[in-house]
């Protein structure tokens, strides 16, 4: 168990859709069920200990149904409730209204900056499109045998897009490179590398590519590549999307952690709304597996602390490591949206479970996510933070791992 999750005290998920939840408590807040009473107040949750009252600020809407806080099964040294809540219809999906990444949000005739999520730096001034249309999904090449009864007629062609087009990938955008490109992004070839993949033929070599590497000229973080001469591959992770109104000041003060974790959760929902897609492989440029994700729930409340006398219970106490401290809150806050996700890493070094990655890279139900490399590692530590600020007993399922993603 992590040191934070050593000193979190209480975790709490709330699920709006089953109208139930669930309250873990460490030995040191409370040494039997006897000690703990939960009961409900006005838009809120009141936990009472030894150790002081506690008091979980919740939606408008979600309240808890008095007396349902039953006693469940001990787990090691924890303290484990169940209780019922009761949801307003017109509540019940609220937490997801707000959601929505740049692919959902860009709109036709609208006027956007792109800026570099690291540096807050506009790389892209002013774009007005006048088409703003979605690519075929991550599977598309794959399915074409389906498709067509005869050879691939996609095969040496490209989807680009003109003047004033934005094409919108999973996880990228496609825009039209212009003159002001020159003074903002910078461009190189990436490395030839000759590695061969562990168990690869080394009498069948697999052909290298060169890709044209994308990076911001203040900060040199890489925000894509060029997939055609005047054509940009921008990834949603890596530039931020914002109208062309207000003075252009860029609020550089969202955590990067955070602001990762959002973007792939709101992803996610997406996806997942849309197209019923539910499980999702994180991949880099190479098209290897490095992440297998698996979107369990979208509409849990999340909130967790040290529970000493007079703190807040925060719902970004499990989310982000820049805000993932599990320590003492004075005010009150709400308890935060989040997704529950199952997840395996895929690497060599860190993945024992090759069967399992083996099948999902043959199951055609699975989703491919391409992010960059560095991208990739940094969503696997959000991931495995947040495992470790969990209660033991909550950290894995099967073979997976267990992490809740803010939304």
């Amino acid at each position: 168990m992590g040191e934070n999750a050593k000193g979190a005290g209480v975790f709490l998920e709330l699920r709006k859709r089953l109208q139930s939840g669930l309250l873990v408590l460490w030995r040191d807040v409370a040494k039997s069920y006897a000690e703990v009473r939960v009961t409900g107040g006005d838009s809120s949750l009141h936990i009472r200990t030894p150790r002081g009252l506690l008091i979980v600020e919740l939606p408008a809407g979600v309240s808890l149904v008095e007396g349902s806080c039953r006693e469940a099964p001990e787990r090691g040294d924890e303290i484990h409730f169940r209780m019922r809540l009761k949801v307003d219809q017109h509540t019940d999906d609220t937490g997801n209204e707000a959601l929505g990444s740049v692919l959902e949000r860009l709109q036709v005739g609208e006027s956007y900056c792109f800026h570099c999520q690291s540096c807050g730096t506009r790389v892209l001034e002013e774009r007005v499109f006048k088409r703003v249309l979605p690519l075929p999904n991550g599977n598309w090449s794959s399915l074409v045998d389906d498709w067509c009864c005869h050879p691939d007629p996609f095969a040496n062609l490209k989807l680009l897009p003109r003047a004033e087009d934005c094409f919108l990938g999973d996880t990228h955008l496609l825009v039209p490179r212009d003159r002001g490109c020159e003074e903002t992004l910078t461009q190189e070839l990436s490395p030839i590398t000759n590695k061969m993949a562990d168990g690869q033929n080394q009498d069948t070599p697999k052909p290298n590519r060169r890709r044209t590497l994308v990076s911001c000229k203040s900060c040199t973080a890489g925000l894509g590549e060029a997939v055609a001469p005047g054509t940009l591959k921008l990834y949603i992770t890596e530039v931020t999307v914002r109208p062309s109104v207000g003075d252009g000041q860029f609020d550089t003060s969202l955590d990067r952690s955070l602001f990762l974790e959002q973007t792939i959760a709101a992803r996610l929902v997406e996806l997942s709304s849309s197209q019923s897609m539910f499980r999702f492989s994180i991949q880099a440029s190479d098209g290897k597996a490095f992440i297998l994700l698996w979107l369990l729930n979208s509409d849990s409340l999340i909130a967790s602390s040290s529970a000493t006398p007079s703190s807040a219970v925060r719902g970004d106490a499990v989310t982000s490591p820049g805000h993932r401290q599990c320590s003492e809150h004075q005010s009150p806050t709400k308890a935060g949206s989040a997704v529950k996700v199952l997840y395996l890493p895929c690497s060599p070094s860190a993945s024992t479970h090759q069967d399992v990655v083996d099948t999902w890279e043959k199951d055609i139900g699975v989703h491919p996510l391409e992010l960059p490399l560095t991208t990739c590692q940094e969503l696997l530590s959000v991931l495995t933070a947040c495992t470790s600020c969990l209660p033991p007993s909550l950290h894995s399922m099967n073979s997976y791992q267990v992490a809740y993603m803010r939304l």
